[in-house]
């Protein structure tokens, strides 16, 4: 494993909808992966993370 290994991210937070009885956000999240110019689209944070880190370990 090279030490200077780097995996980059940009994450994009879209408003989808907003639960009118309980004023909930729901949110789109899109995830970029600079290297390899990969989007995907997410409900949840914690899916953005474990994507962001299984990405990131293959690096």
């Amino acid at each position: 494993m090279e030490i200077n290994q780097i995996a980059s991210f940009v994450v994009r937070f879209q408003l989808a909808a907003i639960e009118k009885e309980t004023g909930k956000k729901q949110w789109r999240i899109k995830v970029t992966h600079v290297q390899e110019e990969r989007e995907t689209l997410f409900e949840s944070v914690e899916e953005a993370m474990e994507f962001m880190q299984e990405m990131a370990e293959e690096a």
